[in-house]
């Protein structure tokens, strides 16, 4: 398929959230934008749930969420959405879950996780969903995967991931749940695996080859991205800090190798920290930070059959450490950090879509 060029992007902006906040979940569902807990300038965990009806660019307040979290995960299942743990005010991970029925407006609590857990990797198929990795209460990184079905409100245990992680990017491709990036307590993982749904076994893939912080992630076209980051120097480098980097490498599952780093192929813009995601038949990088005092509000566009970087149109706010949830032909970026916490809410789409 070929890219659209970079003329067909352009941004929406939608009204500000009536809270500010960083490291919440946001949901797509309908024509609705959830946005669920997160922290506010405090920095402790809110409970504030709100809608933003896309078209009537309205946003609604909703019963709080009766745990407040952040950096919990959360999808939609059918008319429900599911909140899967997260921390709590005081900090902790949390082994809660709760649902939202958005037909009734009211929350329910769920069969909670068998551990305490933040930075989950959630991803869903045929209406289960599957929890895995996390941090928990020890802080030290978990392994567990887990599979909920909403009728038997049920949490069943499945074959432990080969690495522990939190934090990481969950790909479902074809029968496979593909897993990277992520932490263990400070350290970036290069680990690279996949789970098979179907034989509910593991493959370890070659590891990704440069080790770096808060990368960003994508897959586009059943190719996996590695993208930007924050690179600590070597153990003889002793005096230099770490840098912002624009590395690009790419995980082709067809040739089972990443491509060798090429200068041609680095990104514009050196950051870390940023939403990346797939739109028009191009990867997409959004913001972060980089090289200068302030959030960056630059974007760029890979077009895998050109294999080159192009500027797409910049965020009309500069943010980091955002929320961000793909939606068809929208790429929403979601609160994060401009001064502090922000209310902003703005999509990347294309232009001939709604």
């Amino acid at each position: 398929p070929m890219a659209a060029g970079a003329g067909a992007f352009t941004w929406v902006t939608f009204p500000a959230m009536p809270t500010r906040r960083v490291y919440c979940s946001a949901v797509h569902r309908d024509g609705q934008l959830f946005v669920l807990g997160g922290c506010g300038g405090s920095g402790r965990a809110l409970g504030a749930a709100e809608v933003l009806d896309l078209l009537a660019q309205r946003w609604t307040t909703l019963p709080p969420l009766p745990t407040p979290r952040a950096g919990a995960a959360a999808l939609a299942l059918g008319k429900q959405i599911l909140v899967v743990g997260g921390v709590d005010a005081a900090q902790s991970p949390l082994a809660s879950v709760e649902v939202y029925h958005v037909d009734e407006g009211k929350w329910e609590k769920k069969a909670a996780l068998a551990q305490p857990s933040m930075g989950i990797s959630a991803v869903q198929r045929d209406g289960a969903v599957y929890a895995l990795g996390g941090m928990g209460a020890d802080t030290s990184p978990q392994a567990l995967v887990r599979v909920y079905e909403p009728a038997k409100d049920h949490w069943q245990p499945l074959p432990s991931m080969p690495t522990p992680c939190y934090g990481a990017s969950a790909f479902l491709h074809g029968n496979k749940i593909f897993i990277l990036g992520g932490r263990q307590g400070k350290l970036p993982v290069t680990a690279f695996e996949a789970f098979d749904l179907e034989t509910r076994s593991w493959t370890r893939y070659p590891s990704v080859p440069s080790r770096r912080a808060f990368a960003a992630c994508a897959m586009a076209d059943g190719v996996v991205f590695s993208l930007g980051g924050l690179q600590q120097p070597g153990p003889h480098n002793f005096y230099s800090r770490p840098h912002f980097v624009n590395t690009v490498e790419m995980f082709d599952p067809a040739q089972g190798a990443w491509s060798k780093p090429s200068r041609a192929i680095r990104m514009r813009e050196k950051r870390a920290d940023f939403v990346a995601g797939c739109l028009g038949g191009r990867v997409v990088a959004v913001g972060g930070l980089g090289n200068q005092s302030c959030p960056l509000d630059s974007v760029e566009g890979f077009s895998l059959s050109r294999r080159k970087w192009e500027p797409l149109p910049p965020m009309p706010t500069g943010r980091c450490s955002c929320s961000s949830c793909p939606a068809p032909n929208l790429l929403f970026v979601i609160g994060g950090v401009a001064q502090g916490p922000s209310g902003a809410v703005e999509a990347l789409c294309l232009r001939d879509a709604p």
